[in-house]
């Protein structure tokens, strides 16, 4: 089935591949936001083609005061529901009680644990029962996601990856935003190509790797927390 969506959606723009998902798939599809910038234009992309495609976010609990802003403007705007998942009250306390609220400084096992009980955990639960999960993941966005493609089988969760962004550049988003008027996150405008947990985001230099301000402190080999890693093709 991979091939075959690969070759339908082949030298289709990304309003045309969710009007393939919306055709072919409809409420058994995904999609999850963060509100970063690629997400907005997923959005805006998805309320022109109706969609019956379930929206979801995940609040981990340490999200920015302009993420929270964003969000608002999103639901005005669109009128789009999205349902939001928090992650388990019981593992979050066990967490900051033991190991304290920052324990992610201390090392990558530590910062791989809050993030599964912040981030993967409850995406297990958002994702459950889809056939198709969207994203609103580029190519260019790190050297581990060179190693994806547009379509891929995410064998972990067991459900199809469509990534309808996947060939576009980051000037290319922002064009679309600013030509749409569409509302996206003010840290964009402030260093913040890539926008997650408060503690764990910083703005970068010009010139940087894209997730250069994401878990600043380690090594750039393992800067991801496991939502988007590479999966079989």
């Amino acid at each position: 089935m991979i091939e075959q969506i690969r070759q339908d959606v082949e030298g289709l723009d990304a309003l045309a591949i969710l009007q393939y998902v919306e055709n072919k798939f409809a409420n058994k599809a995904v999609f999850s936001t963060s509100f970063g910038i690629e997400d907005q234009v997923i959005t805006d992309l998805l309320s022109r083609v109706n969609t019956h495609a379930d929206i979801f976010t995940l609040e981990t609990g340490r999200l920015f005061p302009e993420t929270y802003y964003v969000w608002n403007r999103t639901l005005d705007k669109y009128k789009l529901p999205i349902k939001t998942y928090y992650p388990n009250t019981q593992s979050v306390e066990k967490l900051v009680t033991t190991k304290g609220p920052s324990s992610f400084y201390e090392s990558v096992e530590n910062r791989k644990e809050c993030c599964y009980i912040r981030k993967i955990e409850p995406l297990k639960r958002a994702i459950q029962g889809y056939s198709v999960w969207i994203t609103g993941i580029r190519a260019d966005q790190s050297e581990n996601r060179e190693d994806m493609h547009q379509v891929e089988w995410d064998e972990v969760n067991q459900l199809i990856k469509i990534h309808p962004l996947f060939y576009w550049t980051y000037q290319d988003v922002v064009d679309f935003i600013k030509e749409n008027f569409i509302p996206y996150n003010p840290l964009h405008d402030k260093g913040f190509p890539s926008i997650g947990c408060q503690p764990c985001t910083r703005a970068v230099q010009e010139g940087d790797d894209f997730r250069a301000g994401r878990w600043w402190w380690e090594d750039k080999s393992k800067k991801e927390c496991g939502l988007h890693s590479v999966t079989k093709n």
